[in-house]
C-alpha cells in the first residue's frame, strides 16, 4: 500500500508524521473522505471545495488543491481496487505543544483503504449528547472527531451502525458520519445547515436530485416518520430499518427506494457532479 505524504508517494509501513503534528496533539486539521470506484474518485471537485472551506473555517492556510488532485490520482493509480475509501487529511503541521500553531508548514496525507458495499438498510440509535450548532467547528469537517468515536461505539454496542444527534435546542441534526432524511406524508425532509449538521456532499446531491426540503425537525420526528434514510460518501442513500426500539417494517420504503435508484442513476452518469 502506498500513500501520499507531503509531496510524494511513500510506502505505508515507512511513512511518518511527527509526533508533534498539530493534527495529532490537538486535532487541528480537516479531512475529506471520497468514494473511489474502479480507481476513480466520486464528486472530487465538491469534496475539494469543502476541504478548502473547512480549512478556512479552522484558520488554516488554503491547501494547494492542484497538489491534492495530483495526490489523489497518484494514490488511486498506485493502489488498484474496485471500491475504496479515499481519505484526504490536511493538518496544522509540526507545532509546539499546546494550541498555538507552528510555522513549519502544513501536513498533507492522502490514503486509500478497501471497503465493501453497504447493506440496503441499517439500524441506528439516538444518543444523549448534542451537537453545538453555534460552536466554532459547527459545519466543518475537522479531525476533532472524538465525540463521533464515542457515539459510534455506543451504536455498535446496541447492534446499530450509526448514532444520531440532536442539537442544543432539541432539533434533529445528523449522525456521526451521516446526514439524516425523514419521509413525512410522502415528502422528504432533512435538517437545514443551520441545525449544525455537516454540509454533506451526498446530502447536497440527494436534496438536488430528489427535491427534499430542508426543514427544522424535532428529534422525536424519528418516532413518527414514515421512512428514514441516511446519506454519506460510502453509504450513498441507505434506508433505516430500526431507530432505537422502533422497527420500520419493509425498509427501504417506496420513497427511500426511489431516492436510492435516483442517486445510483445520477451518480453513474456523472462521476464529478
Amino acid at each position: 500500500m502506498k500513500i501520499w505524504l507531503n509531496g510524494g508517494l511513500q510506502e505505508l509501513d515507512s511513512a511518518r508524521v511527527s509526533v508533534l503534528d498539530h493534527g495529532l496533539t490537538v486535532g487541528d486539521g480537516v479531512f475529506e473522505t471520497l468514494k473511489a470506484t474502479g480507481g476513480r474518485a466520486f464528486a472530487l471537485t465538491r469534496h475539494l471545495d469543502r476541504l478548502a472551506r473547512s480549512a478556512r473555517g479552522l484558520g488554516l492556510p488554503a491547501p494547494d488543491l492542484d497538489e491534492v488532485r495530483r495526490a489523489c490520482a497518484a494514490v488511486l493509480e498506485a493502489n488498484p481496487m474496485e471500491l475504496g475509501r479515499l481519505r484526504i487529511t490536511y493538518t496544522g503541521g509540526l507545532s509546539p505543544l499546546g494550541s498555538d500553531r507552528g510555522d513549519a508548514g502544513q501536513t498533507l496525507v492522502v490514503a486509500l483503504g478497501e471497503v465493501t458495499r453497504r447493506p440496503d438498510a441499517t439500524g441506528v440509535i439516538t444518543v444523549p449528547w448534542t451537537r453545538n450548532e453555534r460552536g466554532a467547528l459547527a459545519g466543518l469537517k475537522t479531525t476533532s472527531y472524538a465525540e463521533n468515536v464515542v457515539a459510534l461505539a455506543r451504536a455498535h454496542e446496541s447492534g446499530a451502525s450509526e448514532a444520531l444527534f440532536a442539537n442544543t435546542v432539541g432539533q434533529l441534526c445528523e449522525g456521526t458520519g451521516t446526514n439524516v432524511f425523514v419521509v413525512l406524508d410522502g415528502e422528504i425532509h432533512t435538517p437545514p445547515l443551520a441545525s449544525g449538521c455537516l454540509a454533506g456532499i451526498t446530502r447536497a446531491l440527494a436534496v438536488e436530485w430528489t427535491g427534499a426540503r430542508e426543514t427544522d425537525l424535532p428529534l422525536d420526528v424519528l418516532e413518527r416518520a414514515d421512512e428514514i434514510f441516511l446519506t454519506s460518501t460510502l453509504r450513498d442513500v441507505q434506508a433505516v430499518h430500526r431507530v432505537d426500539g422502533r422497527q420500520l417494517a419493509g425498509a427501504p420504503g417506496p420513497v427511500t427506494a426511489k431516492a436510492m435508484r435516483i442517486f445510483d442513476e445520477r451518480a453513474g452518469d456523472d462521476l464529478d457532479p
